[in-house]
């Protein structure tokens, strides 16, 4: 299994533990996150057309952006972004990011300028030192690992869904076996869940980072679900169901050996 990115050796066991299904993708300690974001698309011209923001120009765009960050974020706070952090000239756009309160790690999206889904090797290879000056710790395009315990995903990309009519950069997103997953993206303008995937972008939350514990809500709500579905299943075994209770569980998905564990 890959090493946990920015995770003690105590975090790096439990997540060891808690995750026996998932192996393809790096691991990330999400127990350290302070709040959470996509998609700010610093100095995009034409970002306030295309996503109906409410901004008279990039450069104004740009001011509240981090007028309304740093307001939110602490300078010890730490912060996950998911994405399409910066466009236009970006030798003039990703220095404005410095601006931004907190210990920023980046997760790219299809726009920035270190993507392995529209960037060569090369470009980022000359384009990673321009994000490190401005402070992002660099993460890879799906990252997975727990927090308090459960089992969570992170991409710029949702399992499906796009701005356009079909899903774009297929190969780099996460594969859906029912695992919570926090994305960007889409832009999309209504806040919270959709199932088991949860959009962070800006435009969803007044055009600042939302808190983690907004997602510790979420993954409480998720984990009640999958308490209740459980115990419907193991009412029908206790009934004298022929099918054995482990083939129940796994035909609706649950981990049932997970469910009675109780995190650290």
């Amino acid at each position: 299994m890959p090493g946990l990115i920015g995770c003690s050796a105590r975090h790096a066991r439990r997540a060891e533990r808690s995750l026996p299904v998932l192996h393809e993708y790096p691991t990330f300690d999400y127990d350290q996150v302070d709040y959470i974001t996509s998609d700010t698309h610093f100095s995009h011209a034409r970002i306030s057309e295309l996503a109906a923001r409410p901004f008279g120009s990039a450069g104004e765009m740009d001011a509240e952006l981090i007028r309304r960050w740093n307001q939110t974020v602490a300078p010890a706070d730490v912060v996950l972004h998911l994405g399409d952090v910066a466009l236009g000239p970006i030798a003039e756009s990703l220095p404005l990011t410095a601006q931004l309160h907190g210990r920023k790690f980046l997760v790219p999206g299809n726009h920035d300028r270190v993507s392995p889904a529209t960037q060569s090797r090369r470009a980022i290879e000359r384009f990673a030192p321009l994000y490190e000056q401005a402070g992002w710790i660099m993460l890879p395009e799906i990252i997975q690992g727990t927090r308090r315990g459960t089992l969570l995903l992170a991409s710029h990309y949702p399992y499906s869904g796009d701005t356009q009519d079909a899903d774009r950069h297929t190969s780099h997103r996460p594969v859906d076996r029912g695992a919570p997953l926090l994305h960007g993206h889409t832009h999309d303008r209504e806040n919270g869940p959709v199932g088991h995937q949860f959009h962070v972008g800006v435009d969803a939350f007044g055009y600042a980072p939302i808190p983690f514990t907004l997602i510790d809500a979420w993954l409480d709500d998720l984990r009640r679900e999958e308490e209740e579905i459980a115990a419907i299943v193991r009412e029908r075994t206790a009934m004298g169901e022929s099918t054995p209770l482990s083939e129940l569980a796994e035909k609706l998905g649950i981990d049932l050996a997970a469910l009675g564990d109780t995190p650290e």
